[in-house]
Formats: C-alpha cells, sequence, structure tokens
C-alpha cells in the first residue's frame, strides 16, 4: 500500500546483485498496487527485489522455482 502519491522504482536483482529488471519505474498514485514480474527467461534461485518510494526503500529476498 502506496501512503501517498510519488516516484515508485521497484528492481530485481541476482545473488551476486546485479540488476536483471526495473518492474517499475515512474510516478504512482497512493494506494495498492499489483505487479507482475515474468520470471520464465530467469533460472531458478535467490533474486532479491528493492522498492523506493520517496524516502522508503526496502530489500527482499524471493525465492525462484520453476
Amino acid at each position: 500500500m502506496l501512503p501517498k502519491n510519488g516516484m515508485v522504482k521497484l528492481r530485481v536483482f541476482d545473488i551476486l546483485g546485479n540488476e536483471v529488471t526495473v518492474l517499475v519505474d515512474g510516478f504512482k498514485q497512493a494506494g495498492t498496487h499489483i505487479v507482475t514480474f515474468d520470471a520464465s527467461q530467469y533460472a531458478t534461485g535467490i533474486y532479491f527485489y528493492t522498492l523506493e518510494a520517496g524516502s522508503f526503500r526496502q530489500t527482499k529476498k524471493m525465492l525462484l522455482v520453476k
């Protein structure tokens, strides 16, 4: 849930820290948003995603299993 309007960036990184894709990079209205990540071209493994919105920044881990 985005508490207020603003610039948002959502990026995905591989285990080595290389950016593999940018899912969102632009202005978003406040509220809930859904982003689809088509990972069909990526290998099974651990990836990280970073969400930046204003001064907020959070990185979390995800496991891609095919």
